[in-house]
């Protein structure tokens, strides 16, 4: 059971070592081939959605704390 999980630490770990050395030779055998682009005219349309995001993401972070700091009720709820 022991030496079953020691070989699979051993296989994760190679693989984690070997996947940028895989990933390299990938690269260089495929370094004809181009990313293509496309042209856009216009900018997203959606301008100013980061600041709302933010503040919405803000306002729910908020809500959380005040939501778990809340409960002062220290009554059991048995009768």
């Amino acid at each position: 059971m022991r030496f079953g999980k020691i070989s699979l630490a051993a296989m994760a770990a190679a693989s984690l070592v070997a996947a940028p050395v895989v990933a390299q030779s990938a690269k260089a055998s495929a370094a004809s081939v181009e990313r293509a682009s496309s042209n856009s005219k216009d900018e997203s349309k959606l301008g100013g959605s980061g600041t709302i995001i933010a503040i919405l993401a803000a306002a729910a972070i908020i809500a959380g704390i005040v939501i778990a700091a809340g409960n002062d009720d220290d009554e059991p709820t048995s009768p």
